[in-house]
């Protein structure tokens, strides 16, 4: 007979898998969809990555000439970076789409007035990934009532746990 591991198999939890995450577009927009796209990235980049100093609050996706692109993402070099390239920042970073995604993200963008948000930077499997939301925007009431939406729903949950 043979033996049989009797060891389970671990998963991996997803903690330290986020790098970056952009908390105030669920507060500006109403997110509609979500579709996850890789990135064209220099080696530099990825290191930074690495060690987590990316900021992608002030970005937004723009398509161009049916193509997918990051702008405004903050990706801050390291000091250790080779000393025959200079970084940028700020550069403008290609979005890796599939062709039915991205005909579907232009049809949304140009005939239905949304716009494209980043939510997330995350690894996934050693790669790089954007989550990006297919948004349209909140106006000041919207974001009112979200607020006393949650603030209520908090409230309820301390009355509930009471008693």
């Amino acid at each position: 007979m043979a033996k049989h591991s009797t060891k389970k198999s671990k998963k991996k939890t997803n903690t330290g898998s986020t790098i970056a995450l952009n908390k105030k577009a669920r507060h500006d927009y109403f997110i509609e969809d979500r579709f996850e796209a890789g990135i064209a990235l220099q080696g530099w980049e990825v290191k930074s990555l690495r060690e987590g100093r990316a900021q992608i609050a002030d970005s937004h996706v723009i398509i161009k000439n049916g193509e997918a692109f990051l702008l405004g993402a903050l990706i801050t070099p390291l000091l250790s970076a080779s000393t025959h390239i200079h970084p940028d920042p700020t550069r403008t970073r290609k979005l890796l789409l599939h062709r039915a995604e991205l005909s579907k993200l232009i049809g949304a963008v140009e005939r239905k007035g949304y716009t494209l948000v980043p939510l997330a930077l995350y690894w996934k499997h050693g790669l790089a990934k954007l989550e990006i939301g297919l948004a349209k925007g909140k106006q000041k009431q919207d974001k009112r009532a979200t607020e006393r939406d949650r603030e209520w729903n908090r409230d309820k949950q301390r009355l509930l746990k009471r008693g």
